[in-house]
């Protein structure tokens, strides 16, 4: 296998993280989130192991996990950072759509990032994601800084849940209000 950080496993750190966290909220019957499973057409399969060596994605997927919380419908992105400069590039069209349409619907999207390099995890408000993206659809930088996030919303490190999301939604929610 290889390093945590190569390309082909770049966000795995992340994901397992996030799916530890999925899984103690819902222990605590306090959220039920699921990994959106990536479409894939298989091509090539390998007849002694059954594995699948060569396909291709079907679709463009939406977001990386939907669920609920609290009886709140929520819908988010995981993204690693290792830089204090995030590439809006890291956020695809269809992505921004689909959580647009989701807010609109009610419910709650956001992206949260893991600032690596920082040992950081920050929730990005819908909102917040999208006055980024519609800056730089209007000729501004084609990123945002760490220094322009909002410092409400970086989780705090909580040694009982790996990541600590559901304290964003919370203020995601009072912020609504």
């Amino acid at each position: 296998m290889g390093t945590w950080n190569s390309r082909g496993l770049r966000g795995s750190t992340l994901e397992e993280l996030v799916n530890r966290a999925n899984d103690q909220y819902r222990e605590k019957h306090l959220a039920l989130i699921q990994k959106v499973p990536t479409p894939i057409t298989p091509i090539k399969i390998d007849k002694e192991t059954r594995h699948i060596t060569l396909a291709y994605f079907d679709q463009k997927s939406t977001v990386d996990y939907i669920g609920a919380v609290q009886g709140y419908p929520v819908c988010f992105d995981a993204k690693e950072c290792h830089t204090d400069n995030f590439p809006l590039q890291n956020i695809h069209e269809h992505q921004v759509k689909f959580m647009e349409e989701f807010e609109k619907q009610g419910g709650i999207a956001f992206i949260l990032i893991m600032f690596s390099h920082r040992n950081e995890f920050y929730y990005l408000t819908y909102k917040a994601m999208r006055s980024f993206w519609d800056r730089s659809l209007s000729g501004g930088r084609k990123h945002f800084k760490y220094e322009e996030l909002d410092p409400a919303f970086f989780l705090p490190h909580n040694p009982r849940v790996f990541v600590p999301y559901l304290e964003g939604i919370q203020r995601d929610l009072q912020n609504r209000d």
